[in-house]
């Protein structure tokens, strides 16, 4: 995914993600079933790193600054959720059935429902009520914390900004070893 050069603010990073994994996701639908689980492989791996950076220092933001800010985490969580249950049955779905393309349609469809609220809403209002410095600081925090974080769906875990600064990198780094073990692909 996106890497900031240090100067760049947590909702340009932000969007980048959201773009080239909602890029990446229209891909799959028209590739052979070895590209497509590669492909999905690597849409599960960035999405799990942007929603625990997102859950670890974006929400802890929005909800100090933005109004109504819990109830709006209360929500983005929600889809996060949703998110990983999705990309936990593509997991163990083949790239080849129908099911997988149904799957894929059921994630596209929550991750474009998440995009809209956090570029069309929660995005401008961080922008507007958080200083330049404030925002480049957030987002060499979620570069760093995406370094760290799971490549694999957890549904059963917290989502919360406690747990994943304290269990989550221990996840990851499991995580990160089975990838590589298993030859699976988690970066573009």
């Amino acid at each position: 995914m996106t890497t900031s050069t240090g100067n760049q603010d947590v909702v340009d990073i932000l969007t980048a993600d959201h773009h080239e994994v909602l890029d990446l996701v229209g891909q799959i639908p028209t590739a052979d079933a070895t590209q497509r689980r590669d492909m999905a492989d690597i849409v599960i791996a960035e999405l799990m790193r942007h929603s625990v950076a997102e859950e670890m220092y974006v929400y802890p933001a929005m909800r100090d600054h933005l109004p109504d800010g819990e109830s709006k985490v209360q929500h983005d969580i929600e889809e996060h959720q949703q998110l990983e249950e999705v990309m936990k049955e593509l997991e163990g779905l083949d790239a080849g059935d129908a099911q997988f393309l149904e799957a894929l349609g059921r994630l596209e469809a929550v991750l474009r429902d998440h995009v809209s609220d956090e570029e069309g809403d929660q995005f401008p209002l961080l922008r507007a009520r958080l200083s330049t410095e404030q925002l480049v600081e957030l987002g060499q925090k979620v570069e760093t914390a995406k370094k760290a974080a799971p490549t694999r769906p957890h549904p059963g875990a917290p989502h919360s900004e406690l747990f994943h600064k304290t269990v989550g990198p221990g996840v990851g780094l499991v995580d990160r070893l089975r990838d590589k073990l298993t030859g699976r692909s988690n970066s573009a």
